[in-house]
């Protein structure tokens, strides 16, 4: 696809400004009642997914260029999908997200490249991973755990850890928790170690899009080579791209494709993992986008005029992973789930997407802690997510403005409710 094949998307928008709020009909107060970071933070139309699609247009119709200025603001948004879930209720025959992938495939191919993001991919082509770490380190966040290695043995449930997973220090006694839990249920599962790579899809929200698909290629064969008839991953960010991103890229895996919620919440549904232990605490679950709206599958590309697609070809952001956390949680006795106001499909971003982090730091870290106010405001002790990315920056969020709260990964309390663990 290219940006001219959204000609009628960008023109259909028009300008309602419903891409920044919460739909009227989930609002339950002003305080939480907008949906996008990026126009709440900077507060001029530009920065709104309309204001991004208007753009794009006047590029498109060569009345306006593609210029620094105007690549700073098509990377000032973390790519959460929010605006159009929210659009799809008015219009569902525009597709916000897919036009700001092209308009940043567009900037890549136009030579209007991020410094902060050409660092990335330098890091990628070194080192396999984001974060530019050694790749003969990727694998070391397993030492002492019984898996086995795809490399030289098969599987039946290939794990991706990811790359955050894979070197974040601090969150690796939640990588491990995870595992632990499928080792203890019997599942034949294994990691490639030292040899996994990133899934690309990082790299593809940032107009990547040939990198991206070199590493869909390299996951793919991976996947075939283990022998694994399931692939499970605890990264939010990769699951999206297996579920979405792989398919619209015509390279679909050829496994079944689960998020660890869904897998741990399986075992507990067939009886081979046991949550008996009470966690006595308050909760909150913050929905990561990767996992909520943008994780919804690939579901064909529509030719047409869209004022005809089928509901069935209509991504709107509800097919997303929003169950299987919150059966999790509430399957541990002791532990009580309070509801922030912004959930499920209508979730407010944690501000680490779209490359918002490395790019504009100051951004991502204000995102998070109005997600945090949100999750405070809730009466909870703590907030819980299924994302190493957003629990990497609600923790350095919480530690910049020191406000007592804590942050927990989903697999830590069921890895205590199942006994395995003494307390977090």
């Amino acid at each position: 696809m290219a940006l001219s094949d959204y000609q009628r998307d960008m023109e259909g928008c028009s300008r309602c400004s419903s891409c920044k709020w919460v739909p009227y009909i989930q609002m339950k107060s002003a305080r939480f009642a907008k949906n996008c970071p990026a126009i709440c933070y900077h507060n001029f139309h530009a920065y709104s997914g309309s204001g991004r699609m208007i753009m794009g247009l006047s590029i498109l119709r060569n009345r306006s260029e593609l210029s620094e200025e105007v690549k700073d603001i098509l990377y000032r948004c973390q790519l959460c999908g929010a605006c159009d879930t929210a659009c799809k209720l008015y219009r569902d025959d525009i597709d916000i997200t897919e036009v700001l992938l092209e308009l940043r495939s567009f900037c890549v191919e136009s030579g209007q490249l991020v410094l902060e993001n050409m660092a990335v991919i330098d890091a990628l082509k070194q080192e396999d991973n984001v974060l530019g770490e050694p790749k003969s380190k990727r694998g070391d966040w397993a030492v002492g755990l019984d898996v086995k290695d795809v490399s030289v043995e098969k599987a039946g449930v290939l794990f991706h850890a990811g790359c955050r997973y894979s070197y974040d220090t601090d969150l690796r006694d939640s990588l491990r928790a995870g595992v632990q839990l499928m080792l203890n249920s019997g599942v034949d599962l294994g990691i490639a170690g030292k040899d996994e790579s990133c899934c690309g899809g990082r790299v593809y929200e940032l107009g990547y899009r040939g990198e991206a698909e070199n590493y869909a290629d390299d996951m793919i064969s991976r996947v075939k080579a283990s022998g694994a008839d399931t692939i499970v991953t605890a990264c939010a960010d990769g699951y999206a791209a297996f579920k979405y991103l792989y398919p619209r890229m015509g390279k679909e895996l050829p496994c079944e494709v689960l998020h660890l919620t869904q897998f741990l919440e399986r075992l507990v549904k067939d009886g081979k993992l046991k949550l008996r232990d009470a966690v006595p605490l308050n909760v909150t679950y913050h929905d990561p986008c990767h996992l909520g709206r943008m994780s919804e599958p690939f579901l064909g590309q529509w030719d047409g005029n869209k004022l005809e697609r089928p509901m069935s070809m209509k991504r709107t952001g509800r097919k997303g992973i929003y169950d299987a956390p919150r059966n999790l949680l509430t399957s541990i006795p002791g532990l009580r789930l309070l509801e922030m106001e912004r959930i499920r499909e209508y979730s407010w971003c944690c501000g680490a997407g779209g490359g918002v982090y490395d790019t504009n730091p100051e951004f991502a870290l204000w995102t998070a802690r109005e997600r945090l106010e949100e999750a405070v405001s809730t009466g909870a002790e703590a907030i819980v997510t299924a994302c190493p990315w957003c629990e990497r920056i609600f923790r350095d969020s919480l530690e910049e403005t020191g406000i007592d709260f804590k942050v927990y990964d989903l697999a830590d309390l069921a890895l205590v409710s199942a006994g395995i663990l003494a307390r977090v």
